[in-house]
């Protein structure tokens, strides 16, 4: 039943305990967007196989893994189990269903992926057309003053990885299509195409679905709504949800705010939007465990940290507090 974790059981217990006595009617819910086949330099926060594999371990041997949805439910029924936790993946990658899903199912581990669909089936987000073109840029150096920012050393991968956030910081707050339109000049300096199978085929999504996964809204183009008006906001918020429901014949009722910080991502007119459209949970990615008093269109989230399953199985029972 995946890897086996013969080192950390006595402080992963311990941390369970404590999480279970001091962490009562909470829910510790993590935020992923990647699971790599293997480790990669440029992406050094994204856990691979192996990590991801121990991770969920801890999180099935010691805490008692849901849904967003079962675990929101069973909050307000006030028959929240002690250590509940819940793992989300953000955006839409490939590698969710074909990396992170044998590893859910082989843990037998629910998860809820929150989907942009407007980068389904060969599309490819704004910041990973960027790493992907620093990733492969010739040379040493990174000369796009038009993009704003200065020029920029690619020795090796620290920089390239420094590189690549400057640039992806300087655009982020654009409007979706200046950035996307931005990243494709830089990324056409490439003597050759980028990848298009990062993100998730409508089929890799039915996949989820079908083996007990969660789906919910992440918008259509991962906008920062507080950076577009109004109608726009509403209709991607809408039209995300909507592609999901044709896609998986089923209703869609969690959402996750593009970015997700409250009051610079997304503001309370947007909150409302997402109760109008239909949706009963949504997610932000303010830090903290989930106590019944939250505000169900705005539930904080937490980092997966730690270096071994010690230290994960701690930082996450100290999630709840």
């Amino acid at each position: 039943m995946g890897l086996e974790i013969p080192f950390g059981e006595p402080i992963a217990r311990f941390a369970a305990s404590v999480a279970h006595a001091l962490g009562r009617g909470r829910i510790a819910i993590l935020t992923y967007h990647r699971v790599l086949a293997e480790p990669d330099p440029l992406l050094p926060e994204e856990p691979d196989a192996r990590t991801f594999d121990w991770q969920v371990g801890v999180l099935a041997r010691h805490f008692h893994p849901m849904t967003v949805s079962q675990a929101m439910e069973r909050l307000a029924a006030g028959n929240l189990p002690a250590r509940t936790v819940c793992i989300t993946f953000d955006d839409g990658y490939a590698d969710n269903a074909l990396v992170a899903l044998p590893i859910l199912q082989r843990w037998k581990v629910p998860a809820t992926f929150f989907v942009a669909t407007g980068f389904l089936n060969g599309g490819r987000m704004f910041n990973d057309t960027i790493i992907e073109t620093v990733r492969r840029i010739p040379g040493e150096t990174l000369e796009a003053s038009w993009l704003g920012v200065p020029s920029l050393p690619l020795r090796g991968p620290v920089e390239r990885r420094k590189a690549f956030e400057t640039v992806i910081d300087a655009l982020k707050y654009r409007s979706p299509t200046e950035r996307m339109e931005m990243a494709d000049r830089l990324a056409a300096s490439l003597p050759r195409e980028l990848p298009a199978d990062l993100m998730m085929t409508s089929d890799q999504v039915r996949s989820l679905a079908a083996a007990g996964m969660a789906v919910g809204g992440h918008t259509r183009r991962h906008p920062i709504l507080a950076k577009i008006d109004q109608d726009a906001a509403r209709e991607e918020i809408e039209s995300g949800r909507q592609d999901l429901q044709t896609i998986l014949g089923r209703e869609v009722d969690v959402f996750a705010y593009p970015n997700g910080r409250p009051m610079r991502d997304y503001l309370p007119e947007h909150v409302a939007m997402v109760k109008d459209a239909g949706f009963r949970y949504a997610v932000s990615t303010s830090w903290g465990s989930v106590r019944k008093e939250a505000d169900p269109y705005q539930l904080p989230r937490l980092a997966p940290l730690g270096q071994g399953p010690r230290e994960f199985a701690l930082r996450t029972a100290r999630g709840y507090f």
